[in-house]
């Protein structure tokens, strides 16, 4: 189980910097065609634009699993912890006014819930 939580906790960090970089993304200004041909076989402009869907999908799959969470304290620790690190662990054992050890519990039960969640998204 120990492994699954790291893995998980690795996805929602990448989910978080996904979002960075669509964003990022977002605020180019829309590509220009010159209509001059390019000897290269590869266009840059199609392949940023096909990069910018497959995140975007990336994002709707994380996005629609951690939707389905209805438990606030999971959804404070998933959102606010551990994607927009908001607070460290002793804060957000405050916020929960929880102990550390119940803090880990259900963050690791945050975790299994997301984990599930994500599954039925990726199979539906």
């Amino acid at each position: 189980m120990r492994q699954d939580v790291k893995k998980i906790c690795n996805l929602l960090k990448q989910y978080a910097k996904l979002k960075r970089d669509l964003t990022t993304f977002n605020q180019v200004s829309s590509p220009s065609f010159d209509g001059v041909s390019s000897h290269s076989s590869r266009n840059g402009t199609e392949s940023r634009l096909v990069n910018h869907v497959d995140l975007s999908y990336q994002l709707k799959e994380v996005e629609d699993a951690l939707n389905t969470i209805d438990d606030p304290q999971y959804q404070f620790i998933l959102h606010d912890y551990i994607i927009e690190k908001r607070f460290n662990r002793n804060e957000a054992c405050n916020q929960l006014s929880v102990s550390v050890s119940k803090f880990n519990y259900l963050k690791n039960r945050a975790l299994e819930v997301f984990k599930l969640n994500y599954l039925r998204t990726l199979y539906i």
